[in-house]
């Protein structure tokens, strides 16, 4: 979802540098354009560069914290809630989940005790130098924790086989225009 909206920040807030992963803070006072909000996470355009602001700091850019993408907060584990999880990942320059732009290679499940479950999820990147690589395996592994029925979740980040436009889900083509 484009936004498209010029705001100035309320407050310091924590952001990443976009594609090189570095940790930054945002002043008070700084102008921003709301490139896109995605996945409860913002991508935003300010001096001349790209930064990813988490939800949890919203009210910085005068919105409310996002509401969850659908899944469910009660219940026994569900795999597909765990891939409606995944789906509300996006990689902050693209505007297609990481389900549908075809980085999530393999999602195994395993008892855990207590009929719950330890979620491993084997992703990859679209391309091997992407700093935002930790950022993106930790927003799933955060979003996976949060599913009914899950005690742990690991993200490991592979690159065999190496990712190409032609993993990319018909839904994901749609979006981008391929």
């Amino acid at each position: 979802m484009a936004d498209d909206d010029s705001v100035i920040l309320s407050r310091d807030c924590d952001a990443v540098q976009i594609p090189a992963g570095n940790a930054v803070t945002l002043k008070a006072g700084t102008p921003v354009d709301i490139a896109q909000t995605l996945g409860g996470n913002f991508t935003v355009h300010s001096m001349a560069t790209l930064f990813r602001i988490a939800g949890k700091d919203a009210d910085a850019l005068g919105r409310e914290v996002p509401v969850d993408d659908g899944v469910a907060s009660v219940g026994d584990y569900d795999e597909e809630q765990v891939w409606a999880a995944l789906k509300s990942c996006f990689d902050p320059e693209i505007p297609v989940n990481i389900v549908d732009l075809g980085l999530v290679y393999d999602l195994r499940a395993e008892d855990a005790g207590d009929g719950r479950r330890k979620v491993a999820v084997k992703m990859t990147l679209t391309a091997p130098g992407c700093g935002m690589g930790p950022v993106i395996a930790q927003d799933a592994q955060s979003k996976i924790l949060e599913v009914p029925g899950v005690a742990d979740a690991s993200v490991d980040v592979v690159w065999d086989p190496p990712w190409n436009q032609s993993m990319i889900s018909q839904a994901g083509r749609l979006i981008l225009g391929l």
